[in-house]
This record gives structure tokens, C-alpha cells and sequence, in this order.
């Protein structure tokens, strides 16, 4: 599943794959809605049925991840709401003990990550992941989702890496199919984002798990 014997660094996708995606699924599909409605004196449904296509219609740009466009489209001050749900916040099974193991390896460990500086600071602030990586870089840095296959090369401009010699673990697809479109040699996919639900289908071409206690030890 994992060569690790040809890897130097490791790129881990944060959200969904470090940690439970329930924290956002929740804010968005249910808590943003919720306090826009009563913001804006509305029904929960006329709420969603607001939000909702925005959020659709800027699936996989930047901006459907920036909470600074959403705080300015919706005229609410998203990164203070999702601090109203920072008790969701939450690693998903085995992580940390992953993180110590590609550590006790000698791999160069970052986390690449298309979340927002500010829930990023959130999370970081419940999770002390930052602790447990050499670096993290969010996509805003460099101005790009890491849905744009160009991403990856901006990328090396801030942390060095081989293609050859790395890996991207994600639980997305479309992140997955970029990086290896931009010549990123292994990638892993994860079937159980979100703890409150099933996990998803394997891709046809990229290997994938469910949880990391699949992959220890190393």
C-alpha cells in the first residue's frame, strides 16, 4: 500500500484526515446555516436553502474554503461562529501515534492543508497538532487550492521536496488525482473522514484506508 522505504517526506491533508471532518461538516451543513436564519429572522430551511447553493457553487476554489469571502457573502462573522463548535474539534483514531511513527522514521512530515489561516489557528489551538509536524502550509499561502495541479510546484518553493520520494495522504480525490498529476509518486486515500458517517467507496486506482492503525506500524 505504502513504499516507505522509497519516502523522504510525507504531505497529510489536516482536515478529514487528521482530524474528524465532523467538526466541519457540522458548521457547515448545519450550525452557519442555523445562525444565519436567526440572524436574518428566517425559517432553518429558507437558511439552508441560502447557504447551501453558495457553498456548492464554489466547491473546489479557494474561496469555498476561505472564511473571509464566506464572512463578507453572508455579512456574518464566520471564523468567530466556528469557534461556537470548537468542542467538535477532534483527531481522528490513531493519529498521533502515526504522526510518531513517520517521526521515529526520520521523514520530513508537513501537513498541506487548503484550511483557512484562521480555523487553522482554532484548531491548532485545541489539537496542539502543529507539535507533531515539521511544517504547515495552507493553500491561502500560496494563492491556490490543491485542487490546481500547479499547487504542488508553488509548494516546493516553500518546502522542498522530491515527487519521487514523497507521499500525500488526503480524503479527497480530487486533491489526490492532482497531486499525482503533478508527479507526487505515492498517494492514499481516506475512506472514513467524518466519524459520523459510513466510510466512503475505494477509488479504482488509488490505495486507500480507513484508519491509520491500517498502516502501524510502519
Amino acid at each position: 500500500m505504502v513504499n516507505w522505504s522509497k519516502l523522504d517526506t510525507v504531505f497529510l491533508d489536516m482536515d478529514g484526515t487528521l482530524l474528524d471532518l465532523h467538526y466541519d461538516n457540522h458548521f457547515w451543513l448545519e450550525h452557519l446555516p442555523k445562525r444565519y436564519a436567526e440572524h436574518f429572522r428566517l425559517t432553518p430551511e429558507q437558511g439552508r436553502d441560502k447557504i447551501f447553493p453558495l457553498i456548492t457553487a464554489a466547491r473546489g476554489q479557494l474561496q469555498w474554503y476561505c472564511t473571509d469571502h464566506w464572512s463578507e457573502v453572508l455579512c456574518l462573522d464566520v471564523a468567530t461562529l466556528k469557534g461556537e463548535t470548537r468542542d467538535r474539534i477532534a483527531y481522528r483514531p490513531h493519529v498521533t501515534d502515526f504522526l510518531k511513527a513517520i517521526r521515529s522514521r526520520g521523514l520530513n512530515c508537513v501537513i498541506v492543508t487548503n484550511c483557512h489561516p484562521d480555523p487553522l489557528a482554532l484548531k491548532l489551538e485545541v489539537t496542539g497538532l502543529d507539535r507533531h509536524v515539521d511544517a504547515i502550509v495552507s493553500s491561502h499561502q500560496l494563492g491556490k487550492p490543491k485542487e490546481d495541479t500547479t499547487f504542488w510546484a508553488d509548494l516546493q518553493q516553500r518546502v522542498p521536496y522530491d515527487p519521487r520520494t514523497t507521499l500525500m495522504v488526503d480524503d479527497s480525490i480530487p486533491v489526490l488525482e492532482s497531486a499525482l498529476a503533478a508527479g507526487i509518486s505515492q498517494c492514499l486515500a481516506i475512506l472514513a473522514p467524518d466519524s459520523q458517517k459510513a466510510p466512503g467507496t475505494p477509488h479504482p486506482v488509488i490505495p486507500s484506508i480507513s484508519h491509520f492503525n491500517e498502516l502501524l506500524p510502519l
